[in-house]
């Protein structure tokens, strides 16, 4: 069990001392740059499922029909 503390203080000391963090500004700008690429992305899945299925119905009623 004693192991156990060990390592999670071990690496809660590495975290504080050894990792360099991103600064808080930057880490802001990330954000909103991951936010809006992951709208546009979604968006552009979605027209293309759009697309898609218009042109799968539109086959469909061509070969019954």
């Amino acid at each position: 069990m004693s192991a156990i503390f060990n390592y999670i203080k071990d690496s809660f000391e590495e975290l504080k001392n050894n990792v360099s963090w991103t600064p808080r500004q930057e880490l802001q700008r990330l954000v909103v740059v991951v936010m809006l690429f992951s709208v546009i992305f979604s968006i552009a899945i979605w027209g293309a499922d759009t697309v898609l299925s218009e042109v799968v119905g539109f086959y469909f009623k061509l070969i019954n029909g």
